[in-house]
C-alpha cells in the first residue's frame, strides 16, 4: 500500500482513482472494495477490523479510494505505515449539492442501473452500514428508492471527518488536495513524472455507473454475465415451450 485517499465520496474520488491508475498504481475503489472484500468490510463496519485483516485485503494493492476505505484510513495507515495520505477536499456547499444530486440520481435510476447491474453488491445492509458509520444516518432502500438523508447531519459529518484527518494524519505524508489542481502538486507529492495525457475528470453529474461499466474490466465482465443470465432466464422457458409444443 502506497497511497490512501482519505477524502469522502463526492470530493473527486473517482477522478483520483483514474489519476492514480494513469500513474501506474493498482487502485481499489468502492467497486473493488465491495466486490472483492464484501465479507471483510461488513465485519469491519459492524464490529471493527484488525491489522492482519487489512494486510490480507490490501497487501497487493497500491492505493485505495472512496468508501468505505476512506472512513478507515487511519487503520489502513497503521497497517501500512509507509503509505502516503491524500485528503481530497472541496467546498462544503458544492459537496452537499453533489452528494444530494447523487442520491437523487440513484433514486431515479436504482431499478435500471443498480439492481439490474450488481444487485448483490449494493445491498440493503451494505448501504445502511456505510451511512451509519460514515454519516450517522439511517438510510435504506425501499422499493428501489434510496431514502433521503439529513442535510445537517451529513454536513456535520463532512466537517468532522475532514478535521480529524487534518489533525491526525502525519504532516510529512499528507497532501490536502483539490482535484481541480491537476497533475503538478499530485505528482510532486507522489514523486512521479507528470503524464503526457490530460488530468481525468470522472463521475460528472453522477455518471459513475455508466463510467464503471465502460472503464472497469471486472464491471464489464459482470455486466456481460448478467445480460447472459437474464437472457437465459427468459430464453430457456421459451425453448422448452417450443420444444413440447412441436
Amino acid at each position: 500500500m502506497k497511497v490512501i485517499v482519505a477524502g469522502l465520496s463526492k470530493t473527486g474520488t473517482k477522478t483520483m482513482c483514474a489519476a492514480l491508475k494513469i500513474l501506474d498504481y493498482k487502485v481499489y475503489d468502492n467497486f473493488e472494495h465491495y466486490w472483492f472484500h464484501t465479507k471483510e468490510w461488513m465485519k469491519i463496519m459492524e464490529t471493527g477490523g484488525t491489522i492482519n485483516m487489512f494486510r490480507e485485503m490490501y497487501e497487493d494493492v497500491d492505493a485505495v479510494t472512496d468508501q468505505p476505505a476512506c472512513l478507515f484510513w487511519e487503520q489502513i495507515l497503521e497497517t501500512f505505515p509507509d503509505a502516503k495520505v491524500i485528503l481530497t477536499l472541496r467546498d462544503e456547499d458544492s459537496w452537499w449539492k453533489s452528494y444530494k444530486f447523487q442520491l437523487e440520481e440513484l433514486n431515479r435510476d436504482v431499478p435500471s442501473k443498480i439492481f439490474n447491474f450488481v444487485p448483490f453488491m449494493y445491498s440493503h445492509r451494505f448501504l445502511k452500514d456505510f451511512c451509519r458509520v460514515g454519516f450517522g444516518l439511517d438510510v435504506s432502500y425501499f422499493l428501489g428508492q434510496v431514502c433521503s438523508t439529513n442535510e445537517m447531519v451529513a454536513r456535520m459529518k463532512f466537517r468532522q471527518h475532514n478535521s480529524y484527518v487534518l489533525q491526525n494524519a502525519p504532516k510529512d505524508r499528507l497532501l490536502v488536495y483539490n482535484v481541480t489542481e491537476g497533475w503538478q502538486r499530485l505528482c510532486s507529492f507522489l514523486e512521479k513524472n507528470i503524464p503526457d495525457e490530460p488530468f481525468p475528470h470522472k463521475n460528472v453529474k453522477a455518471k459513475y455507473l455508466t463510467e464503471l461499466k465502460r472503464d472497469s474490466e471486472v464491471a464489464r465482465n459482470l455486466w456481460l454475465y448478467y445480460k447472459i443470465g437474464v437472457f437465459l432466464v427468459f430464453a430457456i422457458p421459451v425453448l422448452f415451450a417450443l420444444y413440447y409444443a412441436f
